[in-house]
C-alpha cells in the first residue's frame, strides 16, 4: 500500500535528517501525494496537514502515542510530575507506552492497523513489572476486548473517532505476577545501583564479572512492596523534559520531540525548519 510510506513518516530518524538538510525523500514523497498547494505553505502547515489526513485515514500506532501524550500527559497530568516512557523491553514484549506519576500504568496500542494476535502474551509479559495494564484501542475493537477482558483486571480505553480517549474500564491493580528478575531487567546499571544503595547503603565490592550476579542476590532480597515504590522513582527519573522549551512544540510532533532528547541547538533547528517554505 502506497499509505505505508506515512508509518515512515512521525519518526525521529527523518525528523533529524530534516532538520539538518531539510529535505528528506519520505517527505517528498507524502507531500506529493497527499498535500495540497505545498509550495504555499511553510514546513509547519505542512506537517499539520500530512497529521489531519492521517487523523481522519490512518490512525497508526504514532497518532495513538502522540494523542496520548497530548491528552493525558498534558491534558491530565504535567511534565512535573509525571513521566512517559516508550518501546520499554518487558520479558519477551515491548511496552508501547507508559505513564508513571502516582502510579504506572502500561498502555498496549491496538490501532486499527493492528491485530490482536499477541495481545494475551503482550499483557501477561507487562504483569511482571507493572500492576496496571490497559488496552488502548478503536472502536470497532471495543466488543472484542470488552469479550476478552471484560472480567480481568485489565484496562480498555477507547481513541474515538471524535480524536478523543475514552476510558471504558479502569485498569485494576494486580500485583500477583511480578518479577524480580523482569523487574531487574528493564533498569539500567545506574538505576540498579541506586536502588542497591538506597537500601543497603552500600555497593558490593566484587569483581565486574560477577558484579552483575551478586548484585541481582541482593536485589531479590529486598520486599516487593518496598521494591516496586524505589523501581517506579527510578523509572520517574527518566524522560525530564524542560516545560518552557517543549510548550513551544507544535501539537502534532509532541510525542516525537519527547522521546527523542533532543538538544537546545536541535530545538532551534526544528524551529527553523518548521518556519521555513518547502518550496514545491
Amino acid at each position: 500500500m502506497r499509505s505505508l510510506v506515512l508509518n515512515r513518516f512521525f519518526t525521529q530518524y527523518i525528523f533529524k535528517e530534516l532538520i539538518d538538510m531539510n529535505m528528506n525523500s519520505v517527505y517528498k514523497t507524502i507531500i506529493n501525494d497527499y498535500v495540497k498547494d505545498s509550495d504555499k505553505k511553510n514546513n509547519s502547515e505542512i506537517i499539520k496537514d500530512i497529521y489531519s489526513y492521517m487523523l481522519k485515514y490512518y490512525r497508526n500506532e504514532y497518532i495513538y502515542q502522540n494523542t496520548i501524550i497530548n491528552k493525558l500527559l498534558l491534558g491530565k497530568h504535567s511534565l512535573n510530575t509525571t513521566t512517559a516512557l516508550t518501546q520499554i523491553p518487558i520479558s519477551k514484549s515491548k511496552a508501547d507506552f507508559i505513564l508513571i506519576n502516582g502510579k504506572a500504568v502500561v498502555y498496549e496500542i491496538k490501532s486499527e492497523l493492528d491485530t490482536l494476535e499477541r495481545l494475551d502474551k503482550q499483557i501477561k509479559d507487562y504483569y511482571k513489572a507493572f500492576k496496571y495494564v490497559t488496552v488502548i484501542s478503536c472502536e470497532e475493537n471495543f466488543n472484542k476486548l470488552c469479550d476478552l477482558y471484560g472480567d480481568t483486571k485489565v484496562g480498555i480505553s477507547i481513541f474515538t473517532k471524535r480524536n478523543t480517549i475514552s476510558n471504558r474500564k479502569a485498569p485494576i491493580c494486580e500485583e500477583n505476577y511480578l518479577d524480580y528478575k523482569v523487574i531487574y531487567d528493564v533498569l539500567n546499571k545506574k538505576e540498579i545501583d541506586e536502588i542497591l544503595l538506597s537500601y543497603y547503603k552500600k555497593l558490593p565490592t566484587v569483581s565486574i564479572v560477577f558484579y552483575y550476579k551478586v548484585c541481582y542476590e541482593l536485589f531479590k532480597k529486598i520486599p516487593m512492596n518496598v521494591l516496586y515504590t524505589m523501581f517506579l522513582k527510578q523509572l520517574k527519573k527518566r524522560n525530564q523534559i524542560d516545560e518552557n522549551i517543549f510548550s513551544k512544540i507544535p501539537y502534532e510532533l509532541k510525542s516525537l520531540i519527547y522521546f527523542a532528547k533532543i538538544s537546545y541547538k536541535d530545538i532551534s533547528k526544528l524551529e527553523k525548519f518548521l518556519n521555513s517554505s518547502y518550496g514545491g
